[in-house]
């Protein structure tokens, strides 16, 4: 029997109330100084270099003026200067907060003035052209520091380049390095780490605060729940501004000095991870779904043998999976079945696809078919769905390799409280729950009521074995016109599945019936299409091909067989362009915008209701 609860929580409390980002820096540069931190193509950091590289920017961030607990406002790709600036503030006890790169300059005003920003930090010239509107609006702003110098306006003493941050930074730590040592000392767990701005999908975008204690609980529990061996290799993708990415890629990185490879393509993502080989994945559930269609997509290119051997091990290794994913027993002979399949056939499959050294691949940020889950666990690939949310630090569920349920997004990690509402709400506690929210005055307002219960905005259930199930946000629960109450996830999950859709919306508030706008995927749907002998064709021309409307009338057809009447789908439309965070029909973790939708595709959408 393994540890009781109460010993695993005690054992993360202890741990968390001793960590802080600076302390654990330190430790990663003495103990594992020759070892890699950061890969960002063919550069390179040592956990020394880049504990020496963090040193020299927080005092040239102290220099500029940044101050414990003011705020820094970051927007960057994916690139070491990213973690070696944040880590830098964080040593100074200021709070750095990374905002999306897709944002518009009015999104940029609001974020940053609610901010009330001193340090801002830019990568180039995209990111200036859209800041320099807004700056002359932030009374606190300092300076904005540039990481392409070339991008910096000519004239403007407001910009400073990072590499003239950096060398002065330099002169002053090689003169007095006990400034920097002595300077991070007074940081507690308990203090500001970062804030992250929520998506703004229901509203104006929240700035949520965490502290070193949240971003260190969290990594602990995490680990505990699914161990991964400390300085293996990992593969950071998401924007920094996504809780996920923050605390597997700036915060779960330091706790096991993990070797971070940073991956700016969305398309090499799986690339990486084949030649990283990290045993431990995040992926959002586009990604999972769209190696499902890829999958599929060579399977039907096989000649008939090959594939077909495929399938029979699929099938086999597939209904253990159903079995284990339900929490029931897998008999022997079919036990004995699945390994054989998995050894012959499975195995060798995923390492021609660089995926047996994955152990624990999770995903969350949204919902994922189960056809997905059950796709891919048939191929020995066992996708388990976690859930959290910024205010949680990220994960307050986890499915675990060895204890999960297909469908079910897990139990809490240690230490967190979980209870529903009547409405079915789910509230959390524990000590994952962030520090509060901004406000406009500076103050950080904890939204936790006087037992320390955060309402999410998520429905759920659980069931007997204490396993969570998200139905919907509640914000976004359709309400029909006769006072029926739909969960849309549930069915653009169902459309999503097939690899012809890229995005889907299922439409119906305040309306007498569903309908849904679908936006074909633009690199599965011409995959789809070649593989049943269409010629390669624009999106535009695929959704007018009559192949293709038969295909996705069927899709709904089936669809709709599975959900009840109030859910079914009595009419749609194809749109004839990809969703993208670029258009901005969804977010950079690929949730849907819906207010965005609602209005750049209004006339369709009344089209689908005409003659109602």
């Amino acid at each position: 029997m393994g540890p009781s609860l109460a010993a695993l929580e005690a054992q993360c409390q202890s741990q968390a109330d001793k960590l802080t980002l600076p302390l654990l820096l330190k430790r990663n540069a003495e103990e594992y100084a020759g070892e890699p931190a950061l890969t960002a193509g063919d550069r390179t950091l040592t956990w020394a270099l880049l504990r020496e590289q963090t040193a020299v920017l927080c005092r040239g961030l102290g220099a500029l003026g940044l101050k414990r607990g003011e705020r820094m406002m970051i927007m960057m790709s994916g690139r070491p200067e990213h973690w070696v600036i944040d880590y830098a503030a964080a040593h100074l006890a200021a709070i750095p907060c990374t905002a999306y790169q897709t944002l518009s300059t009015e999104q940029i005003g609001y974020v940053a003035r609610h901010s009330a920003a001193t340090v801002v930090v830019l990568e180039g010239a995209d990111e200036v052209s859209r800041w320099l509107p807004v700056l002359d609006t932030l009374r606190a702003l300092k300076r904005v520091i540039v990481v392409d110098a070339s991008a910096i306006p000519a004239g403007d003493a407001r910009f400073v380049s990072y590499a003239q941050v950096e060398a002065e930074g330099r002169g002053l730590h090689e003169a007095d390095p006990a400034v920097f040592e002595d300077g991070w000392k007074a940081i507690r767990p308990e203090d500001p780490i970062s804030m992250i701005y929520t998506s703004g999908t229901t509203g104006d975008p929240k700035g949520v605060v965490l502290s070193h204690r949240n971003a260190f609980y969290e990594a602990v529990a995490v680990d505990l729940c699914a161990p991964v061996p400390m300085r293996v290799s990992s593969i950071a993708y998401l924007p920094l501004a996504h809780i996920g990415e923050r605390e597997l890629g700036l915060y779960r990185a330091l706790y096991k000095a993990l070797h971070v490879h940073i991956c700016t393509d969305p398309a090499g993502v799986m690339p990486m991870l084949a030649r990283a080989r990290a045993p431990a994945f995040f992926g959002v559930p586009r990604l999972w779904e769209k190696l499902a269609a890829g999958l599929r997509a060579k399977l039907d290119m096989l000649e008939a043998p090959k594939r077909e051997a495929i399938l029979a091990a699929h099938a086999v290794a597939l209904e253990a999976f159903q079995l284990e994913g339900s929490g029931r027993a897998v008999p022997p002979e079919l036990q004995r079945k699945a390994e054989e399949a998995e050894a012959r056939v499975l195995k060798p499959l995923r390492q021609t696809l660089g995926l047996d050294a994955l152990v624990w691949a999770s995903s969350g940020s949204a919902p994922i078919p189960v056809d997905i889950l059950e796709y891919l666990g048939g191929f020995g690939i066992k996708v388990l769905e976690v859930w959290g949310m910024s205010e949680t630090t990220g994960c307050a569920t986890v499915n675990t390799p060895t204890d999960f349920r297909v469908g079910a997004v897990g139990r809490t990690i240690p230490g967190v409280q979980l209870r529903l509402a009547p409405d079915g709400e789910i509230f959390v506690r524990g000590p994952v729950v962030f520090l509060g929210y901004l406000s406009e005055d500076g103050r950080i307002v904890s939204a936790t009521d006087r037992d320390g219960w955060l309402a999410t905005g998520d429905i759920g259930t659980v069931d007997p074995d204490g396993f969570l199930s998200i139905t919907d946000r509640k914000k976004e629960l359709i309400i029909t016109s006769s006072g029926k109450n739909i969960a849309p996830s549930k069915i653009e999950g169902m459309l999503r599945a097939h690899p012809l859709v890229g995005q889907a919306m299922a439409i119906g508030d305040n309306r007498p019936f569903l309908t849904a706008l679908v936006s074909l995927d633009p690199e599965a749907a011409p995959l789809w299409a070649r593989a049943r002998g269409l010629a390669a064709q624009s999106l535009v021309d695929l959704m007018r091909d009559p192949t293709i409307r038969a295909e996705l009338d069927s899709l709904v057809a089936r669809t709709n067989a599975r959900l009840s009447r109030a859910e079914q789908l009595k009419r749609y439309d194809v749109v004839p362009e990809a969703w993208s965070p670029v258009t901005g029909e969804i977010t950079l973790t690929l949730k849907l915008k819906r207010r965005v939708i609602l209005e750049k595709y209004a006339e369709r959408i009344a089209s689908l209701y005409a003659n109602a």
